[in-house]
């Protein structure tokens, strides 16, 4: 399928792994000019060196989006580079575990600034300039959890949550201009996050990881975890002039997992 989306400037955040690199190495084959962040320096230096070997310009931005200098960097640096961004794809790591009453507001405000702030902050930078140009794409890799809450991840499933009423509303804002915006929910996908998460669900409850993982792959109908590539394929149609007439969507994208109807 042609996505027609080649020579676009493709911001990927958290790029350095996981289905973020796997959605940068999509935009890198459709002949797009990629901006890759981490907070990794050595992880996001690699991911560059392989996305470069795809042949796609990249330019790789040390920074911390959590933070108020980390968004200023890669918002600089950015535009110093591009000008402009014609498609965000907006994602963070995911916030520490715990019971609902657990964290102190200390960790909510954290992972507000993580999962929510860097959100609103990016798209207040580069959707205005998709506005003008009449044409842009935001994609936020959020999670199942927006459909169906998990258990110890109260921070997550209240702050994505938090992100996917923010993208409404911003769709139907700048729909007329040509811009579309929408998230991807990730089930159960091989990624490193969902070693940690097994890691402290084994902990908390003395289950096997390898228990762990066979509940997951039990609760998700096609019997096995998502590959990051899987993602990155409705990512990057999300992205595409195809997609044209899709906004306004978290897309599940878990096997299954979520039992629904909408």
């Amino acid at each position: 399928m042609e996505l027609g989306i080649q020579g676009k400037v493709v911001l990927v955040c958290g790029a350095s792994r996981g289905i973020a690199f796997a959605a940068a190495e999509e935009f890198a084959r459709e002949g797009c000019a990629l901006v890759i962040c981490s907070r990794d320096a050595a992880s996001i230096g690699q991911a560059r060196e392989k996305l470069e070997a795809l042949g796609a310009p990249v330019t790789a931005i040390v920074a911390d989006l959590a933070t108020e200098e980390g968004l200023r960097e890669v918002i600089a640096q950015t535009m110093a580079a591009h000008g402009r961004v014609d498609i965000l794809v907006a994602n963070t790591g995911g916030p520490p575990t715990g019971a609902a009453m657990s964290h102190s507001w200390e960790s909510w405000s954290h992972a507000s600034d993580l999962l929510l702030r860097s959100v609103v902050e990016l798209t207040r930078a580069f959707v205005p300039g998709m506005r003008e140009r009449r044409w842009g794409r935001v994609i936020a890799i959020t999670s199942l959890a927006v459909k169906r809450p998990q258990g110890s991840l109260v921070l997550s499933n209240s702050l994505r949550a938090a992100v996917t009423g923010y993208l409404r509303t911003l769709a139907d804002e700048v729909a007329s201009d040509g811009v579309t915006v929408n998230s991807v929910l990730p089930g159960f996908t091989a990624t490193e996050r969902l070693d940690a998460l097994a890691s402290a669900t084994s902990t908390r409850t003395g289950q096997s990881r390898e228990s762990v993982f066979d509940g997951w792959k039990a609760e998700t109908p096609v019997g096995r975890l998502g590959r990051p590539d899987e993602l990155a394929a409705v990512i990057a149609f999300l992205s595409s002039a195809r997609a044209g007439f899709m906004t306004g969507q978290a897309v599940l994208v878990d096997g299954g997992a979520v039992r629904s109807l909408l």
